[in-house]
């Protein structure tokens, strides 16, 4: 990684394992805190106080993407999140914002935003690989075969770790030819959308081959659905706010394969999980 921008996160991060992203939905709908922070003061300070844990990248959204979610207006999207991002970045925050369209990623740009990361890796807005290229930002790019409304349906795979990694070289390679830098693209293959638990447990074990790709790797496992029921009777699950400590394990097993950034909700349970994986030594290049 040489980007300017990821060289500043890794500056901010300064400790060894993956960057840590904290998650600030600014949306009433999101599946794990719709609400909660919605309003600017509170998503403000609720990303400070992620940054204080130990996040090196807030990453503000204002369009849930929970399977079923209807999408906000492309004016009610900027409204909630420009004016957060611009205060989080005036005290010198890396700030990332979660959309897909190219006239959010370009205002929250103007507003001091750092990184674009994309759930549809540039195909749910035609106009944002030309951004990408043009404004030189970091860009996500995610594994993504349709809307929140019907994306369950497109979770069919032969070998799902092939095809998403097949998938992602070919928004790559699109994003390339717009004009983007190899130095620019990261990496997720976006557990949750599109797959089944199955899938999503398939792609962890894995993240080698996706790391293998040759760019950074960002994983985002946090609070979904498929952790809320791993080790429980059918029917039952885990409660949203009650699956910090399975989303940190995930964390650990994302530091082991090499993955560059993990986004999470809780904080702090990650940065303990990937400490014990570097006091073990577990970490590649490592030894214990």
């Amino acid at each position: 990684m040489t980007h300017a921008v990821l060289d500043r996160v890794a500056a901010v991060h300064e400790r060894p394992g993956p960057v840590v992203m904290g998650v600030v939905n600014v949306t009433p709908d999101s599946f794990s805190d719709g609400g909660r922070w919605v309003e600017t003061d509170a998503a403000v300070t609720h990303g400070l106080h992620l940054v204080a844990e130990g996040a090196a990248i807030v990453d503000v959204g204002g369009e849930s993407t929970r399977p079923g979610a209807e999408r906000p207006s492309e004016q009610e999207e900027l409204r909630r999140v420009v004016p957060v991002v611009e205060a989080l970045a005036a005290q010198d925050v890396v700030v990332s914002v979660d959309t897909m369209r190219a006239s959010v990623a370009e205002a929250a740009l103007s507003a001091g935003g750092a990184i674009i990361n994309d759930v549809s890796g540039g195909l749910a807005d035609p106009r944002m690989p030309a951004l990408v290229a043009a404004s030189g930002a970091p860009f996500v790019v995610m594994h993504w075969r349709g809307h929140s409304h019907d994306m369950q349906t497109r979770a069919q795979y032969d070998d799902v770790v092939a095809e998403v990694c097949a998938e992602m070289r070919a928004r790559v390679e699109v994003l390339l030819v717009a004009g983007a830098s190899p130095e620019q693209l990261v990496l997720d293959p976006g557990i949750g959308f599109a797959k089944t638990a199955e899938h999503n447990w398939q792609l962890l074990a894995g993240l080698e081959q996706v790391v293998a790709l040759g760019y950074p790797v960002l994983l985002g496992t946090s609070r979904k659905g498929f952790l809320g029921s791993v080790g429980r009777l059918p029917g039952e699950e885990r409660p949203l706010d009650a699956r910090a400590v399975v989303t940190a394990a995930t964390s650990a097993r994302a530091a082991r394969a090499g993955v560059w950034c993990v986004r999470v909700h809780d904080v702090t349970a990650t940065v303990d999980a990937i400490d014990v994986v570097t006091a073990l030594g577990e970490l590649p290049g490592t030894a214990s």
